[in-house]
């Protein structure tokens, strides 16, 4: 075949067969009668062998080296083309995320592309101060809202993260779809700083989006939502309030939602019956905590709730209840101050 059957065959432009010919890659072997130069079907083979290795990234001198010697070992090379894909997907991803960042701000002009692109960078400089004094220092900026959401997404100094969270504070609710979504991210941290910010950024939006939250199989986002859901009045938070306040996880900020949903909700006697149903089986240190949360709740539920517990085999728990119960019914009210309730009796 000749160059420009085999071009035209293969899809390889004839430029790059001369190419390959130049530089002794692949060259036609054969001779028509008329002298010209044709690729024999051996050359054919060596041609696709080549672009084969192409496909795979390889370089032209490390396809020469191949062909030269079809018996090396292939596995250090091809472990040189995973890593250098890697790298490269890896730069691809990285342009993409900055790219889309740029996009979501909604640029009208280059200047604001240009804008966006200086905030980025400066969000990524290695001094945490700097990052800190930029974020500071912004004024009100619609097209800073994706950027500083993403930056406070992966941002692990304190300071820092303080600092993004007030300035999306100050945004409103536009952070709060890009925050949902981190909700579900793969990456604990991810979830835990997005958490942070929705309780920061603190409106009827935001809360919502953790309330909603509170069946999350991250144990922290789901304590976050519960809290959440159980500051918004809806009493299905009950179940995850009380095993909040009997695993003493964020237990006293637990015991307060109880409190304001028997108060305020009139939500008291499913609360006495979920602790009641609590208290059978668990252990000294989750009845302590169950028997100071039944201060925080009004009502006859909760006051024979404690005169039960006043015989608690424990005596910590019992001399508890017997406290509660006195200063209950000396108050002549159905609920102790919340400060006299955090104070166990201590152990005789």
């Amino acid at each position: 075949m000749l160059i420009g059957e085999v071009s035209e065959q293969s899809g390889i432009s004839a430029r790059m067969l001369r190419h390959y010919d130049k530089i002794g890659l692949v060259s036609p072997t054969g001779r028509t009668h008329g002298g010209y130069r044709q690729y024999s079907a051996d050359d054919l083979r060596r041609l696709f062998h080549v672009e084969g290795l192409r496909s795979l990234g390889l370089s032209l001198q490390e396809i020469a080296a191949v062909l030269e010697d079809l018996a090396f070992d292939p596995a250090p090379l091809v472990e040189q083309i995973i890593a250098r894909t890697r790298q490269r997907l890896a730069q691809e991803e990285e342009l993409l995320r900055r790219l889309t960042q740029v996009h979501t701000s909604n640029p009208a002009a280059w200047s604001d592309v240009l804008r966006t692109i200086g905030l980025l960078r400066g969000l990524e400089v290695g001094d945490p101060s700097s990052r800190q004094r930029l974020v500071l220092e912004l004024t009100d900026r619609h097209d800073a809202v994706a950027p500083l959401t993403e930056a406070a997404l992966n941002e692990s100094e304190p300071n820092v993260s303080g600092a993004l969270y007030w300035a999306l504070a100050r945004s409103g609710d536009a952070a709060v779809p890009e925050l949902a979504e981190a909700l579900g991210a793969p990456d604990a941290e991810r979830r835990r700083r997005a958490v942070a910010a929705l309780e920061k950024i603190g409106t009827p939006q935001a809360l919502a989006v953790l309330a909603d939250a509170f069946q999350h199989p991250d144990p922290f986002v789901g304590t976050r939502g519960a809290l959440a859901r159980g500051g918004r009045g809806d009493a299905d938070a009950v179940p995850a309030l009380v095993g909040l306040v009997a695993a003493g996880r964020d237990d006293i900020d637990a015991a307060d939602r109880l409190g304001m949903l028997a108060e305020r909700h009139g939500c008291a006697s499913d609360i006495v019956r979920a602790i009641c149903d609590t208290l059978a089986g668990a252990s000294v240190a989750a009845r302590q905590r169950l028997t100071a949360a039944l201060a925080e709740i009004p009502g006859p539920a909760a006051d024979a709730a404690l005169a039960a517990l006043v015989a608690d085999p424990d005596r910590g728990v019992a001399l508890t209840a017997t406290s509660l119960a006195r200063a209950r019914a000396a108050s002549g009210h159905a609920r102790v101050v919340r400060g006299r309730a955090r104070r166990p009796a201590r152990r005789a």
